[in-house]
Formats: C-alpha cells, structure tokens, sequence
C-alpha cells in the first residue's frame, strides 16, 4: 500500500463508495465521509484494510474544519457528496433551496479551504468536484440543481486558478443507468438509453474511471468532463 491518501466526501453510497473500493483496490489509502459517524466507519471497514471513515456534514460548513481536523496529508480530495431536490420557480421551496446551495457551493468550498495546509501544492495533487447534466440539460423540477451545478462549473474555474499548482477539475455524470438511484427505473431508463448513441447508459464504472482519470493526469486542470456516453447526440 502507497503513501498516498484519497479524501471522498461523500463516500459511504453510489458511486463515491464505488470510487472507494476502487482507490484501495489500487493501493492507496482513502478516507470517506458520510454524516453519521457508525455507518461511515461500517462502511470503511467493509471495504477493507486502507479505508477509514470520518464523520462530515457539508450542509454545515461552520463545522467542516473541526470534523476534519485529524486528517493527515490528503493527495487528492473528491467532492461526491449530493442531495436530489425537486423545486420550481412555480412551486419554490427557499428552506431546500438554501440547503443545496449550502452543501454544494459553499460546503465544498470550506471543505478545500479547511484541508489546504494537507493538500501539497503540486500537479501530483487533485481536486474532482461533483457537478451534474443538468447544468445544461435541465428537466423538470430541476431549478435549483441545475443552478447550482452551473455553480459549479464557475466554482471549478475559480478555484483551478486560485490554487495552482494543484489540479482542480469537475465531473458532470449523466443518467447512470446502475446507480441505486436509477436502478430498477426501466422505463424511465429505457427512454433515457434511446437517446444515446448506441442505446447504451454510462455505467458507475466509467464515472469512477473518470474520476480516477482527472485525479492523476497531471496536465489536466480546469477541466468540465461530461460523462453520458453522448446522451441527448441522436
């Protein structure tokens, strides 16, 4: 097992639990947040010896540093951690609204501030930041999560600017069709694959390939990466 360590917020579910395994599985050590702190170091030590989970709420990013504070050097931080909310202009929940916004933008940014003096100032070092599709591929109910993943984009080039040497790119996954989210949703999925080329969904293994992908490539920074298999082409 290498030196190097992964931080996954987000890491006890889907795919950032996926992106888990697949870290130690190569050698490194990662450490995985979720809210609850049992179910996160149950989570932790299903997935074997290198995986340690830490207690974290991003929706409360007044506490981020001080749940973070045990943390060693961290090689490369990915922020996964997401909540589906459905709002509309017409129907507008200010309360879920503000939550979201909370998490994503601002959470995620403490969170990288909090670790700033563990995270090496180098192009070895990458920061992944969870965005979405519906950016530009909004959907009904979609108006704060499509916002705030357009918030992301913009957190992303800020901060690929800001903090170089260190890589900072996001990810925007489409319909993962075997997501515990999606799966079992056949007709929703089937009308979601027919709009791809090759009728085919991305899968939670070419996401965490994604990932792993604008974690290590050191000439990649600043980097929004769809991953859909060019859902909404045809």
């Amino acid at each position: 097992m290498t030196d190097r360590t992964i931080l996954i917020v987000g890491g006890t579910q889907g795919i950032g639990l996926e992106l888990a395994k697949d870290v130690v599985a190569r050698g490194e050590r990662v450490v995985i947040t979720g809210r609850d702190f049992q179910r996160t170091a149950d989570v932790a030590a299903s997935i074997g010896d290198g995986a340690t989970g830490v207690a974290l709420d991003i929706s409360e990013p007044e506490t981020i540093a001080a749940q973070l504070s045990g943390l060693g050097q961290v090689h490369g931080l990915v922020l996964a951690a997401i909540e589906r909310d459905a709002n509309s202009v017409r129907d507008y929940s200010v309360v879920r609204a503000r939550r979201l916004v909370t998490l994503k933008l601002i959470g995620y940014t403490e969170t990288i501030h909090a670790l700033l003096d563990r995270l090496e100032p180098s192009r070895a070092t990458g920061i992944v930041l969870f965005g979405g599709r519906a950016k530009d591929a909004p959907y009904p109910g979609s108006t704060t999560v499509a916002t705030i993943n357009g918030g992301v984009m913009g957190l992303m080039n800020a901060l690929a600017l800001e903090l170089a040497p260190i890589r900072v790119n996001a990810i925007h996954p489409g319909i993962i069709g075997d997501s515990p989210f999606w799966s079992g949703k056949t007709a929703a999925l089937d009308g979601y694959s027919s709009r791809t080329p090759g009728g085919e969904l991305a899968t939670m293994a070419d996401i965490v390939d994604a990932v792993q992908f604008l974690l290590r490539n050191q000439g990649v920074s600043g980097v929004d990466l769809n991953v859909d298999r060019g859902w909404r082409l045809t």
